[in-house]
């Protein structure tokens, strides 16, 4: 059965409890152990970074390699305002890695991946700290690392995810640069503390409209279930300005919204799906959107490697002690409250995701797994909820009958015990966790590091050819991860080549099926 928990307050310092040392004690080099966990995840980051430096240009980036060499950085952001989708803050982030041609696509992966970790770090550990949740040095970072493992690593299609830029920056770095903007409110003392996180959120929320549909879509849900839910969740002195902030951030996005709808490029994009023609809002779409979301709840909820988030919020649970000196955020609710209303926030969001994509990908949406990340995010900060909890009420089970024990402390031994079994546990969850994604990373290396072969043999085939005064050149595609290349479908579809022919300064290139270079 249920209890009513008050997540500020987790059990005294002074409670049984599986972690080595004390108030007052001198630390040892095993109470720094979750900073060796947390490496675990650090370490698949870091090799997922490394392999970025294989990562090539593909699909959409053929098309903006060209328009910004000739035309710079803001022509790429002219072109997607007036002709391709609209979104201006996307143009500017696409521009800057693509200012550097193959280089900053090789630079994107590790740069991006630092950044979501530091961010989501800085998240988990204010929102532990404003719920006057203290626990060992390492553990937030372990949290957050986590979470961006799974968040970037057990997608089904990895290199989507995470090493396209062009999809990364739209639904991969947007949830998280999202997330990120709550940190200055969590982290506010006094009015002008509070005046400058208005300003913050609703700078981020103009940037987010014209960034992405989809992660724009779940942060008004969240923000919407702030304004709502406040007065449950929150003590009355942080209910006004989380209410104002949170309205703020509304509409901010609602600005960033306008602007990009109401622009030649996303009137533009809109034709050239035939999306004008279908109302996302029409019976036949919003049936077929619940249908194309419940294959993707399905594909989620089997992927078991989610469960190292639950294990990084279950050492939460088990090692959190009060912060006597941290002040009250959250009302004492119960466990069910919290998660209940997280997990409707991550179905109503996944689902007007897939609703506002349908019109586009149709029943492609399944198999479109770059717009689930927008709203997976939100599912790992879930699990790791859930974790927390389960870890608090192990924890109290385990301490339960200690106060009434006998004096010889075998009540109190046998807690700590079983604290430092279920630890263990968790621990050893979030191990195999990592060592199963590290896999796929090791495969998907495997396979950029050919990829990256071919590329380069080509890409120097046809720069000597154009040298030589070449107008029309071979072309052989390098795909990887599904990812569209030049003459798909064994050369019956020719997009992008036209872009590939601009890109190095030829009038055509044709398809060929084996490289012609040799």
């Amino acid at each position: 059965m249920a209890t009513s928990i008050d997540l500020p307050t987790p059990p005294p310092d002074d409670a049984p409890a599986p972690e080595s040392g004390g108030p007052g004690k001198k630390k040892g080099p095993a109470d720094y152990w979750p900073l060796a966990l947390a490496a675990l995840p650090l370490g698949l980051l870091a090799l997922a970074m490394w392999f970025g430096r294989h990562v090539r240009p593909s699909a959409d980036e053929w098309c903006f390699l060209p328009d910004v060499r000739e035309d710079g950085m803001w022509g790429l952001v002219h072109t997607f305002y007036f002709t391709d989708n609209g979104r201006v803050a996307n143009g500017i982030l696409v521009g800057a890695y693509t200012k550097f041609p193959v280089a900053g696509h090789q630079w994107y992966g590790p740069i991006s991946g630092a950044l979501m970790l530091l961010l989501l770090w800085a998240v988990t550990a204010t929102l532990l700290r404003r719920t006057g949740t203290r626990v060992p040095r390492g553990v937030p970072l372990l949290a957050a690392g986590m979470i961006t493992a799974v968040f970037l690593f057990a997608t089904p299609n990895t290199y989507k995810t995470f090493y396209w830029p062009a999809a990364s920056v739209s639904h991969t770095l947007a949830p998280v640069l999202a997330a990120a903007a709550a940190v200055p409110l969590l982290r506010a003392r006094g009015r002008r503390g509070e005046i400058a996180a208005l300003v913050v959120v609703v700078l981020a929320g103009v940037f987010m409209g014209t960034l992405s549909e989809e992660a724009s879509v779940v942060a008004l849900v969240v923000l919407s279930g702030v304004v709502l839910f406040a007065g449950l969740l929150l003590v009355e002195r942080y209910r006004r300005p989380a209410r104002i902030w949170a309205l703020a951030g509304m509409g901010g996005i609602a600005i960033g919204t306008i602007i990009l709808v109401t622009s030649p490029g996303s009137r533009n994009r809109r034709s050239r799906f035939g999306a004008e023609n279908v109302s996302m809002l029409a019976p036949e779409s919003l049936w077929g959107s619940a249908k194309g979301f419940a294959e993707i709840l399905g594909t989620v909820v089997t992927t078991w490697q989610y469960v190292g988030a639950v294990a990084a919020g279950v050492v939460i649970g088990l090692l959190a002690r009060r912060d006597p000196e941290a002040p009250r955020v959250l009302r004492p609710v119960r466990p069910g409250v919290l998660l209940g209303l997280g997990a409707a926030a991550f179905l109503i969001a996944g689902y007007l995701c897939t609703v506002i994509t349908y019109p586009v990908f149709g029943h492609k949406v399944v198999t479109t797994e770059r717009t689930w990340n927008d709203y997976l995010l939100l599912w790992a900060f879930l699990l790791v909820a859930a974790g927390a909890f389960l870890g608090r009420w192990l924890s109290r089970r385990f301490t339960a009958g200690t106060e009434t024990a006998p004096a010889d402390g075998t009540a109190v031994a046998a807690s700590r015990r079983n604290g430092t079994l279920a630890v263990a546990l968790a621990a050893a969850v979030c191990a195999v966790t990592v060592g199963s994604l590290a896999s796929g990373v090791l495969r998907l290396g495997d396979d950029m590091r050919a990829r990256a072969v071919q590329w380069d043999r080509q890409d120097t085939y046809l720069r000597e050819g154009a040298a030589r005064g070449e107008k029309v050149m071979p072309y052989t595609p390098t795909k990887i991860s599904r990812m569209l290349e030049p003459y798909s479908r064994n050369g019956t579809r020719a997009w992008p080549a036209q872009c590939v022919a601009e890109y190095y300064k030829l009038d055509r290139v044709t398809y060929a099926r084996t490289f012609q270079g040799d």
